[in-house]
């Protein structure tokens, strides 16, 4: 016997669902677990390795306002999988959105559980080069979503001096810059 979902009861949904699950164990225990969902995700930095920048988005997180009294979280751009999209096309579309990006070939950096603790969500990660002539448009995301987001463009010392210094606390960014660094290290010199 593995252990199975016993019941999923909805307590929440708008943005996202919010249910409690009864789980049985092997052994015939039951326990209560929290789970929100809200699909899946896909992240891309975008980085210009002629000039050693890479593209973020900075913008409001309610939960980070509440918890620390942040007012801006500096992240690389990301959104959720919607409708026939797939991971990659979600990164593109985002960057277009968000960034004012246009973005070509993306490279894979890996797919992981965003809290498997709490979420259903796996977050597709891609890093992806850019030129300035790339920049299509202004970013700052879609007006009717209230995203208020805005471009920051770093020079990729800067951002690697960011880490350093704690200046980062987005999970999803550190794990984009990390692999971008292993990836392209004469890119941070």
């Amino acid at each position: 016997m593995k252990p199975s979902v016993v019941k999923l009861e909805q307590t929440h949904q708008r943005w996202a669902t919010m249910s409690i699950a009864t789980i049985r164990m092997p052994d015939g225990k039951t326990f209560l677990r929290d789970v929100e969902d809200h699909g899946c995700a896909a992240a891309v930095l975008p980085y210009d390795p002629a000039r050693k920048t890479a593209l973020l988005v900075e913008q409001l997180r309610g939960a980070q306002l509440i918890a620390v009294g942040a007012t801006h979280s500096l992240e690389a751009i990301a959104g959720l999988v919607e409708g026939e999209d797939d991971a990659a096309a979600t990164a593109k579309r985002e960057a277009l959105e968000e960034g004012g990006l246009r973005l070509g070939a993306l490279e894979h950096v890996a797919t992981a559980w965003s809290m498997p603790g709490v979420s259903t969500e796996r977050m597709t990660l891609y890093l992806a080069e850019y030129r300035a002539e790339d920049r299509v448009g202004d970013g700052g995301g879609v007006a009717h979503e209230d995203e208020e987001v805005s471009v920051v463009e770093l020079g990729l010392k800067e951002l690697a001096a960011l880490m350093a210094a704690d200046g980062f606390v987005d999970m999803k960014t550190l794990a984009l810059v990390q692999a971008l660094r292993l990836r392209r290290p004469e890119l941070f010199d």
